[in-house]
């Protein structure tokens, strides 16, 4: 019970820190927005704001994708079942909720799932 806690206890500050770098990045991307530069720049700098902008997309992305997934986390935590398997049932095994907090599946389910892919 006391480990169960203590990934709580994560859960809530990694919440914290992707909101916080979400925000952060969006702040960054309007910022960029409203200062872009003239529309008649150089094909070169074109590509390469391009390049950068689908980059940090792909970045904010990947930081609501976990933001999302803890969030579910903490819901699973406040029904009661968190670090059961959302597919069998089973709890989840200790090592793996240590290495990632966030998941859902056991070890086998996830398994099936990557063939199933």
């Amino acid at each position: 019970m006391a480990e169960i806690i203590l990934l709580h206890s994560q859960l809530i500050k990694e919440r914290q820190r992707l909101s916080d770098e979400l925000a952060e990045i969006k702040r960054a991307r309007k910022e960029s927005e409203a200062r872009e530069g003239s529309p008649f720049g150089k094909r070169e700098e074109d590509a390469t704001e391009v390049f950068e902008l689908e980059k940090k997309l792909a970045i904010e992305s990947q930081v609501s994708n976990n933001l999302a997934k803890i969030e579910y986390a903490l819901k699973k935590y406040d029904a009661g079942t968190y670090g059961l398997c959302d597919n069998c049932g089973k709890p989840i095994e200790p090592a793996r909720l240590e290495a990632l907090p966030y998941a859902n599946l056991c070890l086998s389910c996830k398994a099936k799932q990557k063939k199933n892919v």
